[in-house]
C-alpha cells in the first residue's frame, strides 16, 4: 500500500480548513522549504544540522505547535587542531 504524496495529502487536509487556515499552512510550507534549503546548504559546507524542539506553543481549544532551534555542529579537521 503506497502512501499518498505530500501535496495530495496537504490538499486533502485543506478541504477541512477555512481560507485563513489554508493561507497559514501555505506560508508554513513555504518557510519550511526555505529552512530545508538552508539546512542542505549548511550540510554541503561541512556542518551538521539538527532541529530540536525547545518548546511548544499552546492555544485555546487544545491546539499546539512545536517551536524549533537549530543545533549546529562542525567536525574538526586536522588543520583545526
Amino acid at each position: 500500500m503506497n502512501k499518498p504524496k505530500v501535496k495530495e495529502r496537504a490538499e486533502e487536509l485543506t478541504t477541512f480548513m477555512d481560507e485563513e487556515q489554508t493561507a497559514a499552512i501555505r506560508i508554513l510550507g513555504n518557510e519550511l522549504h526555505r529552512v530545508n534549503t538552508a539546512v542542505m546548504r549548511c550540510v554541503e559546507l561541512g556542518l551538521a544540522v539538527e532541529l530540536q524542539r525547545v518548546s511548544r506553543h499552546h492555544a485555546e481549544g487544545g491546539y499546539w505547535g512545536d517551536l524549533l532551534i537549530p543545533v549546529i555542529m562542525k567536525q574538526s579537521t586536522k588543520k583545526d587542531l
